[in-house]
């Protein structure tokens, strides 16, 4: 890659980082929390208030990509990480669950994900866009391990309304990380005479695109319902709240050792099929096993790092696949579509698993994420490997 390719992947996977940081602090340990609400014994509205981030980020991140498209990308950044860091301060001062809700909502009022992964596409050359990807999603994944550690030391500390506050600090320091490290975008390339309209319709209703949205929007439904209901299980098998760094830390970082070669081969060979049908296979068989198993720390602690592993992979894999796929003059708008989707899997995700949990408990929510999953590996058969472009663009340095 160029100097300018890893300093745009690096800056904004810190981006990505110092956002997604934030609201991976609160899931861990807001369903445990949750009860000191008022109106928070209600676990489906405990599941809304996860979730009605997504929702908002659902309904918003297609006009922030195509806005993107029109007036550029980093004004949107900066708008949509302001917009986050309100919400998140809302959240801090919340009483009651509804308030919460309300911060949570507001928090995904800032639609800047299709935005940042646009632009990361825009600076980087089609042949080297799986790594920079690949960079974003490690750092989640990353992002993700930290606040599985230290959310619950750090909610012992500050509370919910301090991890909530924290949260809205991130977001305004990953403003600066976009205005001082983030390199500019090219100009866009000019419309296709089909005309721009015409690209957009392509980048929202391509069925590979589509495939890789079902994708993205069942991964995220599992991760959300499976953490209403995972906290509980292992505090239940013994394992109390603060102490759950002791399963995630080791885990996590071991997932991340066991995604890297299959990201690698699905890069350097072009062989993102397999790499993803088998991670798929991989997420529906933990959810049929979690269903099964007996609620011990260790077969927990198993069947998470299985979850990881899978879960790791599709997240640096989706997105580079989106942006091979997609137009380049309707680049903000696929992502934009694919951020959708992901986002409405979290609102989905916290709805669902909460009433699920409610009814049936956490064995209705594992046999629905399986479900999903068993639906996506079949829907995920058909799709065609993208084409390798080796052409330099100069213009991407």
């Amino acid at each position: 890659m160029s100097p300018t390719e890893v300093r745009a992947g690096a800056s904004l996977a810190g981006v990505f980082g110092l956002r997604m940081l934030g609201l991976f602090f609160i899931l861990p340990v807001f369903a445990v929390h949750a009860p000191q609400y008022e109106g928070g014994g209600n676990l489906t509205l405990v599941g809304l208030a996860l979730g009605a981030y997504g929702l908002t980020q659902g309904l918003l991140q297609i006009p922030f990509g195509m806005a993107s498209d029109r007036w550029g990308r980093k004004p949107l950044i900066y708008a949509g990480l302001a917009v986050f860091a309100l919400g998140s301060f809302l959240a801090a001062a919340a009483g009651d669950i509804w308030t919460a809700i309300a911060g949570r909502a507001l928090q995904g009022a800032g639609a800047v994900n299709s935005v940042a992964m646009a632009l990361a596409a825009d600076l980087t050359r089609e042949r080297h866009r799986t790594k920079v990807m690949a960079m974003i999603g490690s750092m989640i994944g990353l992002t993700f391990a930290i606040s599985l550690v230290a959310a619950p030391v750090l909610y012992r500390w500050v509370g919910m309304a301090g991890l909530f506050a924290l949260t809205g600090l991130l977001a305004l320091a990953a403003i600066w990380v976009v205005r001082a490290l983030v390199p500019e975008a090219p100009a866009p390339a000019p419309a296709p005479p089909g005309g721009a309209r015409a690209t957009r319709w392509q980048a929202a209703l391509d069925p590979e695109l589509l495939r890789l949205n079902l994708g993205i929007f069942v991964l995220h439904v599992n991760l959300y319902a499976m953490f209403l209901v995972v906290p509980g299980k292992l505090v239940a098998a013994g394992l109390e709240l603060p102490g759950h760094w002791m399963l995630y830390l080791p885990v996590v970082l071991v997932s991340f050792a066991i995604m890297i070669p299959p990201i690698l081969y699905a890069d350097r060979r072009n062989r993102p099929k397999p790499v993803l049908l088998g991670a798929v296979a991989l997420l529906l068989a933990v959810e049929i096993a979690l269903g099964s198993m007996h609620a011990d720390v260790a077969g927990l602690a198993a069947a998470m790092l299985v979850f990881f592993v899978a879960f790791n992979v599709l997240e640096a894999l989706l997105p580079a696949l989106v942006s091979r796929l997609a137009p380049a003059q309707g680049r903000g708008m696929a992502i934009g579509v694919y951020n959708t989707t992901q986002t409405l899997g979290v609102f989905v995700g916290g709805v669902l698993g909460g009433w699920l949990a409610g009814r049936f408990g956490p064995a209705g929510v594992y046999a629905a994420c399986a479900a999903l999953a068993g639906f996506w590996l079949l829907v995920a058969g058909g799709m065609r490997t993208p084409g390798r472009i080796g052409a330099v663009n100069p213009a991407r340095g």
